[in-house]
């Protein structure tokens, strides 16, 4: 009897994470709505992103083009809870963090070499098929640039 209820636990339990973790709307690929976006001159554009679990864990993978056209590619792992995560491939930040804001919001930050160069908001609409992310970051001149960037869930 013993027996029963501890595995009954345990599957209610993990059961429970599974359904949290799939019920999370920044989850899944997002693939930018170029018309509804607006960027600064020379911005890169993030045209797929992809936030995936792995373990406990968030991976975040993100496809572009830089402002001469060429792809870009980028990853992160990590956790929404606003501490510094690695980032490889981004030429503008080795270091990322994620605030849960809300169920629906995150906050943005990216740092080079310890300095800030990126700070944002991310926020999913509340039918969780549109994602808006507004995003201040420096230019390859060291401007700061703000862009707005609209993607719709796939």
């Amino acid at each position: 009897m013993k027996l029963k209820v501890i595995v009954l636990t345990l599957a209610v339990f993990f059961g429970g994470i599974v359904v949290c973790s799939a019920d999370d709307p920044q989850m899944g690929t997002w693939k930018l709505n170029e018309a509804k976006s607006k960027f600064g001159p020379g911005a890169t554009k993030n045209n797929t992103v992809i936030y995936e679990a792995v373990g406990d864990m968030v991976k975040a993978t993100v496809d572009g083009t830089d402002s001469t056209g060429a792809a870009t590619h980028n990853e992160w792992t990590g956790k929404f809870n606003g501490r510094y995560y690695a980032v490889t491939g981004d030429p503008t930040s080795d270091q990322r963090a994620y605030r849960k804001v809300s169920s629906r919001v995150l906050s943005l930050t990216a740092k080079k070499a310890g300095k800030v160069t990126l700070t944002g908001r991310i926020t999913v609409s509340r039918d969780g098929k549109h994602r808006t992310v507004t995003t201040t970051g420096k230019d390859s001149k060291g401007k700061w640039v703000t862009n707005t960037a609209v993607y719709d869930k796939q």
